[in-house]
């Protein structure tokens, strides 16, 4: 298969085409995901770009995106494939009209035109390039990691009926994980580690004038310094990046050139969702002298 990336400086430069600014170690495991054809298992707090990062590989390859989103009770039928139930009794009641065998009703309602394909079994028999997303893994049950383990090993998939399905190209594969639980060794052993943590002061600072590009430089200091600050805190949920974009943004439209506790007290809720978080932000911007948090953040400096 034709190699995606030549270099480790070509997946930062290329991921910053498309708005993704990574750092060289993201870049290496990504680099190395495709020349080793291994798949990613990416960790780290809610927020901080796991998700982006598959999205931004596959608009920098040109690649297909398939994202299975996991969940609590997510099972073979919406991992891989099921049959199409409703089809099948339509197909023996028209078959029971003409008398037909039952060995050629069964050959004929288990074949390609009755099964339902699920991201999984969708990525495996895709032609084109993919990337395979399967997001917050930490959230299924234990058992159901052994649906993964034959995809992420050999990349394909057995059904009974049909047989043996094999992938016709071997995609890069990203796991993203909250750590909301421990994961198995043999789904670590298939796939490379990648930590993913909050980005430091320049790098987010980049990361909004990347994405807000009309925010001026001081501006972006001044919003990153107060989002680290905040992070901080014993807060019960840090903002994310997304949301440091989004309150940047907010500031924009609301006219503000500079960040003072004022306007922070009026737009935290754009970067906290809970009530107990807001208030303790803002207990925290009143005990703060000569301009709260944007200060104090500089003096630590």
């Amino acid at each position: 298969m034709a190699e995606r990336f030549a270099t480790v400086n070509e997946v930062v430069d290329r991921l910053r085409e498309v708005d993704y600014l990574a750092d060289t170690g993201i870049a290496g495991v990504v680099y190395l995901a495709d020349r080793l054809e291994k798949p990613v298992l990416v960790e780290g707090p809610a927020g901080v770009g796991k998700t982006e990062l598959a999205k931004a590989i596959a608009a920098t390859t040109g690649s297909r995106l398939i994202r299975l989103q996991c969940y609590e009770g997510l099972d073979e039928s919406k991992a891989l494939y099921e049959w199409n139930y409703k089809k099948q009794l339509l197909r023996i009641q028209a078959d029971r009209e003409h008398e037909t065998d039952w060995a050629t009703v069964e050959s004929d309602i288990f074949s390609e035109s009755f099964l339902l394909t699920r991201p999984l079994l969708e990525a495996i028999r895709a032609q084109e390039s993919v990337v395979l997303l399967i997001d917050e893994v930490d959230r299924v049950e234990i058992e159901t990691e052994a649906l993964l383990l034959e995809v992420l090993s050999d990349f394909q998939v057995s059904i009974p009926e049909l047989g043996t399905i094999v992938g016709q190209q071997r995609p890069i594969v990203l796991l993203t994980s909250n750590n909301t639980r421990e994961l198995s060794e043999a789904l670590k052993r298939r796939c490379l580690y990648l930590h993913v943590d909050y980005p430091d002061l320049e790098r987010e600072k980049d990361i909004v004038r990347v994405r807000v590009p009309e925010i001026d430089e001081a501006l972006a200091e001044q919003v990153a310094q107060v989002v680290r600050s905040i992070r901080a805190l014993d807060v019960k949920k840090a903002p994310s990046i997304s949301e440091t974009i989004d309150w940047a943004r907010t500031l924009m439209y609301l006219g503000h050139s500079s960040v003072d506790p004022e306007v922070i007290r009026d737009t935290l809720h754009v970067l906290l969702k809970y009530q107990a978080d807001i208030a303790k932000a803002k207990k925290e911007l009143v005990s703060q002298a000569n301009g709260g948090l944007v200060k104090s953040e500089r003096a630590r400096q």
